[in-house]
Order: C-alpha cells, then structure tokens, then sequence
C-alpha cells in the first residue's frame, strides 16, 4: 500500500495508464510472437527433419506465460518514475523470473537434444554413445540448475559463500544417509565410461540373462528371454560375475562322440581325418582339432573342437546340425555304430566236480542232503 501511494505520488494517473497499457500490449504480442514462432519452426523442422529447429521450436515453446509478464513489466516500469527501493525490488523479479527462464528453456533443449541424439544411435546400434548420453545429460542438468539456483540466490542478497560451506558440512550427513543412491549413481558414471555392456547387449549375470533395455542412473533393466524385465541395482550389478555375449567374436564348439570298442582298427584311424573333410566343409566354420581321446567306460571316445566365426546362436546350431547328420551317415557307410551304455560281465568256466570215493558211492544219502 505504502508502495502504491509513492507510486501514485510520483506519477500522474495518465503515466499508470499509458505505463499498463504498454506492458500488457507487450505481453499481448509477445504471447501471440511465441506461438507463431514455435509454430512455424515445428513445421520448417517436420520439413527438413532439421534437429536445430526442432531443438529451437522446443525452447520457444518452453517460454512461460510468466517470463511474458516479466517483459511486459519492464516496459511498463521504463515508463514510470520509481522509488530506488521499488526499482530495485522490480529489478530483482525480473532477473529472477529471467534466470528461472533460462533454466528452463535451456533444460527443454538439453532433454530434446538428448532425446533425438539417442534415437540416432539406437537406430545405428550404437548402444555405449546411449549410456554416455544419458550420464552426461544428467550432470549437464545438475550443474545448470545449481548454477541457476546459486545465481538467483545471489541476486536475493544471500552469501553464497557461507552457503556454500554450510552445505559441504550438511553435504556429509546427507551422502551418508543417502550412501546406497550415491553407490549406484557413481556405478552408472562407471557403466558408462567403462562400458562392461551396452544397450542391447545380451549378458548373463549369475544365473539370469537377457537383452539389456536401459541403464538408468540407480537401476539396470534387462528383458530376459522368458519376457519378464529384470531389475539390477547398478551397484550390485557390477559386483557380480557378467558374461557379454554381444561382444563375442567367435563361437567356440567342443562336442564328442563315442563308438562301439568292437570297431575295426583301421576304421577307428580314419575317423579322425573323416571328421576333418566333415568339419572344414561347412561354411564359417575353422576347425581346430579331431582326435581319438580315450577310452570309456563302454566307448572309444573322439573329441572334436572347431570355432564358428560368426557368434549368431543360429548359426551355430544349425551348423552342429549339418555336422552331426553328415556324420551319422558317413559312419553308417562305414560300418561304424555309435555306442550305447552297457555293462559286459565276463564269467571264468567253473571246474568240474571231484567225484566220492568208491566205497561211499553205495551209501544212502543223509535227509536232505543228494549225491551226484
């Protein structure tokens, strides 16, 4: 109140009218000049598919009906005389509502950045530039809205000095209460610089497995193949054992066979070299080596290890396939059988039975008891 008399007092009622007047065709033009604007760049963007414009047609549209105000306001005080103290009071809302602006409009356009930067890499696969993305995104934002907050705070007359070394003391109670977030805030910064697995990786973590869909900044989600999502603490996740198979190059392959041990020499010495013609035959496919390993317990055994090339799953059983039905048939033509499990017993001849003396041949036999 006190505030209006000495507006009144140093202005005539004409000055408040011409000085409102101005400041609500300011806003007036300024809200319509926004709408045009982002409407226009919206569409020169769905044209050319440009980010630049999209990221700007975000960022205008982002501008709050109270950052219009704020203008409309300084147009309207240019207008005016005003006391020191409410001119400086007038200033001060400005810049904060300013500041709040820029804060927002620069937050809409990292996030709009952020978002067609990774629909980008995910459409080229590129799943580690996703998690790097996503981390540096977040402390981009984190330091925005603390430099935002700081300068606001400052312009309100706060020490920021004092307040700064008053919340490194806090800063301490509150990473221990809040220990086990941190934990898995700085193991997503390490998910992502390090790079043990990316988006879209496939990867077993102790007895579980799936595609990897996200790497939040506490949480891990995994689609398994059954189709549930599975939820790891980032944490967690890197204390344990994780075997990547995207990253693998070639698909390694030990499988063995057994035959019967009654199989002719010769034909268990050309096995081995029979198995080799059977192995390099197939495409993306290097055999490592073919041998006549031992012998079982009802079996001669072979072992045999060649590497598929490519890791596709695929592939690799059908390639298994094509090298077990060729090599059923081959030795089939060779008159070799595969062996089964079984137990042979061998019994010694038993000696013939000693014959009674001759005087005890005619004696009757006890109860119960025969003589042969």
């Amino acid at each position: 109140m006190i505030s209006f008399r000495k507006l009144t007092t140093l202005n005539t009622t004409e000055d408040l009218v011409m000085a409102a007047i101005a400041g609500v065709a300011v806003f007036v033009v300024l809200f319509f000049l926004r709408q045009f604007v982002a409407g226009r760049l919206r569409t020169w963007a769905e044209k050319t598919g440009s980010r630049f414009q999209i990221i700007a047609a975000e960022m205008v549209a982002s501008i709050r009906v109270l950052m219009l105000f704020a203008v409309g306001l300084v147009v309207a005080v240019n207008n005016l005389n005003l006391t020191p103290s409410l001119e400086k009071a007038t200033e001060r809302l400005v810049v904060l509502i300013l500041l709040l602006q820029i804060g927002l409009s620069a937050h809409r356009g990292l996030r709009t950045w952020t978002r067609l930067r990774i629909a980008r890499q995910l459409e080229m696969q590129d799943g580690s530039s996703v998690l790097n993305l996503g981390v540096v995104t977040f402390i981009a934002l984190f330091v925005l809205w603390v430099t935002i907050t700081l300068l606001m705070l400052e312009n309100l007359g706060v020490n920021i000095t004092a307040l700064v070394a008053s919340l490194g003391i806090g800063g301490v109670a509150v990473a221990l209460a809040v220990q086990n977030i941190l934990g898995d805030l700085f193991a997503s910064v390490s998910i992502a610089l390090d790079k043990p697995f990316v988006v879209g990786d496939f990867i077993i973590v102790d007895d579980m497995m799936g595609t990897v869909r996200h790497v939040g900044l506490k949480t891990t989600r995994i689609a398994s193949l059954s189709g549930e999502e599975l939820v790891f603490s980032n944490a967690d996740l890197l204390k344990s054992r994780i075997r990547n198979y995207k990253r693998m190059a070639e698909r390694r392959q030990v499988f063995t066979f057994g035959i019967e041990y009654a199989t002719p020499i010769d034909k268990i010495e050309r096995i081995p070299e029979l198995v080799r013609k059977i192995i390099t035959s197939q495409p993306k496919v290097r055999l490592d080596r073919a041998h006549f390993r031992s012998f079982g317990a009802s079996s001669l055994d072979f072992e045999v290890v060649y590497f598929l090339t490519e890791p596709d799953f695929n592939l690799y059983m059908d390639t298994q396939q094509r090298i077990n039905l060729t090599l059923m048939r081959e030795l089939e033509a060779m008159g070799v059988r595969f062996a089964l499990p079984t137990t042979t017993m061998h019994i010694a001849s038993m000696a013939a039975p000693i014959a009674p003396p001759e005087d005890e041949r005619n004696l009757p036999a006890p109860p119960g008891r025969m003589l042969s």
